[in-house]
């Protein structure tokens, strides 16, 4: 299918500018490949105070509403320009508790996909994440990649305390909860990877565009 992209930039305010990557019969990697390539280069330029890359977006935030225009105008052909594989990244893996207390909600997954306990833990941990941007809470990564037979809507009725570090199923994609808070995905199994420490000088573990695998620790039953 062929695809067509057009970004629109906008002026949110003197210092940030909002760029926006519509998409249709794109791949959506590839288009958060881009992004986060987009967003390197702004960071090595020196000239923002922030960069935020999210689900095929991008909000620059800069150091001088001087410098608004000059963006602007080259936002544009940096993106025509820039190839999708233009970009560091770091790979991790998180050791995983599947099952048991740890994983409340894995049995009635495996039931939902007609698979066993051990059928679920070998198929979430044999996937390559690729983490498309953190939201929801500081250090929660969205992941791409998980197998199509996991996919399992999240509960009607969320739970009011989710534990730090539950590695959980939400729709389409998966996810590892870095601290406790409320939340409605399925609860697959357990990491003890601090995915945020707000003392540490990057206090995100994980940054968009970082690929991770999760790796069997245990399968409890």
């Amino acid at each position: 299918m062929a695809s067509t992209q057009r970004p629109q930039i906008t002026a949110l305010t003197t210092h940030c500018i909002f760029f926006d990557v519509y998409q249709s019969g794109q791949d959506v990697l590839e288009t958060q490949k881009k992004i986060w390539a987009l967003a390197q280069l702004c960071r090595n330029s020196g000239d923002f105070i922030d960069v935020v890359p999210a689900n095929n977006n991008l909000t620059l935030y800069l150091k001088e509403s001087s410098l608004l225009a000059k963006w602007q105008s080259s936002l544009l052909s940096h993106w025509h320009e820039i190839k999708s594989n233009n970009f560091t990244s770091t790979h991790h893996k998180l050791a995983t508790v599947y099952g048991g207390d740890y994983g409340p909600d894995i049995s009635a997954v495996a039931k939902y996909h007609n698979l066993t306990i051990d059928d679920v833990a070998q198929m979430h941990s044999s996937a390559t994440y690729h983490v498309l941007f953190l939201g929801f809470q500081p250090g929660f990564a969205y992941l791409a990649g998980l197998n199509p037979q996991l996919y399992t809507a999240r509960h009607e009725k969320p739970r009011i305390h989710v534990p730090k570090g539950a590695v959980a199923i939400g729709g389409e994609q998966t996810g590892v909860y870095p601290e406790d808070s409320p939340g409605g995905w399925q609860i697959i199994g357990h990491t003890d990877f601090k995915l945020f420490d707000i003392n540490a000088q990057t206090p995100c573990a994980i940054a968009p565009g970082d690929t991770l695998e999760f790796v069997i620790q245990e399968v409890l039953k």
